[in-house]
């Protein structure tokens, strides 16, 4: 099937959206906590009614699923469910930190298959449309060939660096360095920026499902340690795995590592 009507309005959506945070990131924006250690801004809000306003008017037969808009069993009966989150990174943009974007993947029977992610403060759009490949601002993108972790550039969360979880790791790797946004990290990764993405933290479907696709897209695979592949729209969002983006050999490479010095 094509996916590329669907690729546009979620780029429309997506380059709307990512105006909105950036005039409250240069502007200033009300902050709040839907739960503790759990920001949210007036900015999410804002983009999320406007991506949501965007994909109902062209697509009203899909579903949404959101990450600023209450969840609905329904969605679990549509076979097409747009899986969003209108800013990933909420905390980097309180703080002034240019790692945020918005996050927005079409899946269809537990598939991406189409995938944008916006990052306004960097100017920068990658979005993908299956089995056609992925796209930085209109180039063709793919991740890197690395296949020795000693070689490996490696991104992860700042709050897991902080909190001890690479300690063990830091020496496997070239580098280890801390970027805020899993969606945005997912990108990073298609595009090339870095070589590896690795998560031992709990996320969400919103947080990265785009990216997922798009780092499959430029020829990566995005996967827990035992080699399990997400399907999308469960019931429960939540992802438990950790999880480990990059190059296939190289992902394979850090997985057995990772086995291996677990097992001893």
């Amino acid at each position: 099937m094509n996916y590329e009507r669907e690729c546009d309005v979620a780029r429309e959506a997506g380059e709307v959206a990512a105006q909105i945070l950036l005039s409250h990131y240069r502007d200033g924006t009300t902050v709040w906590e839907k739960k503790k250690d759990d920001p949210v801004t007036q900015a999410d809000l804002d983009a999320d009614a406007a991506i949501r306003q965007i994909l109902s008017a062209a697509l009203p037969e899909d579903a949404i699923l959101s990450e600023e808009t209450a969840d609905s069993p329904e969605r679990l009966k549509n076979r097409r469910v747009w899986i969003v989150d209108p800013m990933d990174g909420t905390r980097e943009f309180s703080n002034g930190v240019p790692e945020f974007c918005t996050s927005i993947a079409l899946v269809d029977d537990g598939e991406p298959v189409v995938a944008v992610i916006a990052n306004p403060a960097a100017a920068t759009v990658v979005w993908a449309v299956r089995c056609g490949g992925a796209f930085r601002n209109g180039e063709r993108v793919r991740v890197n060939e690395v296949r020795e972790l000693d070689r490996a550039r490696v991104i992860a969360s700042r709050s897991e660096i902080k909190r001890g979880q690479f300690d063990r790791h830091r020496s496997w790797f070239a580098s280890l360095t801390p970027v805020g946004s899993i969606a945005w990290k997912l990108a990073c990764v298609a595009s090339g920026d870095a070589d590896l993405n690795v998560s031992f933290a709990p996320k969400n479907e919103w947080d990265v499902c785009a990216g997922d696709l798009l780092v499959r897209e430029a020829g990566g695979t995005y996967e827990d340690f035992s080699g399990g592949t997400r399907r999308y729209n469960q019931p429960d969002p939540l992802i438990e795995s950790n999880m480990v983006a990059g190059c296939p050999s190289l992902v394979r490479v850090f997985c057995a590592r990772e086995a291996r010095e677990a097992a001893s």
